[in-house]
């Protein structure tokens, strides 16, 4: 399996997990978290994006910022997954937040900036393509910057659903038509 199928698969996987997340798939988290988990798996193969395109300086620091943010979102979903078990019991969670909330050594970098370092990352990577290929890459950039205010901000999942879908869709266009030029590349060598 190819490194970019690797990607295709991630991306498949975080759209899924945001399908749950906006309720328009029901997530009836028992015996399992669906969203949680496939936004778990989706975010590991999102780390195969630092293999993908070009290598140069800001190649370099987006793979770190996107490594960043894939840990983080291990972290993230390993909380909500452990909330998620407490089933109906609304105490034992609510206690578990007020103690992720007063405590900053969990609360920054596992929920509140690390994660974003995720889109951040990718949105790092796109930013290598903004001549060649300005609408895909502005899709990522956008779709980043959407994910995170309609989260933060609106608090909408059906806005972050729809952000996500664009964020994702940029990513599996530069990936085609990076792709492209590859082919394209190893023609011309012939």
């Amino acid at each position: 399996m190819k490194t970019k199928h690797l990607c295709l698969i991630g991306l498949l996987f975080f759209v899924i997990s945001y399908l749950f997340f906006s309720h328009v798939l029901p997530n009836y988290q028992n015996p399992i978290d669906f969203g949680h988990w496939f936004n778990l798996i989706g975010a590991c193969f999102l780390l195969s994006f630092n293999n993908v395109f070009p290598k140069n300086k800001l190649n370099s620091i987006a793979s770190v910022v996107t490594a960043l943010g894939v840990i983080a979102h291990i972290g993230l979903c390993t909380i909500d997954l452990i909330l998620s078990s407490f089933g109906n019991n609304e105490f034992a969670k609510e206690e578990l937040s007020k103690h992720i909330s007063n405590t900053p050594a969990i609360l920054y970098p596992f929920i509140i900036v690390g994660p974003s370092l995720l889109f951040i990352g990718l949105a790092l990577h796109a930013l290598n393509f903004f001549k060649t290929n300005t609408i895909s890459s502005l899709m990522v950039i956008v779709g980043s910057l959407a994910i995170g205010f309609s989260f933060f901000v609106l608090k909408n999942g059906i806005y972050m659903l729809l952000s996500c879908v664009v964020f994702a869709s940029g990513l599996g266009l530069l990936l085609c038509e990076n792709g492209r030029g590859e082919e394209i590349d190893k023609l011309k060598e012939f």
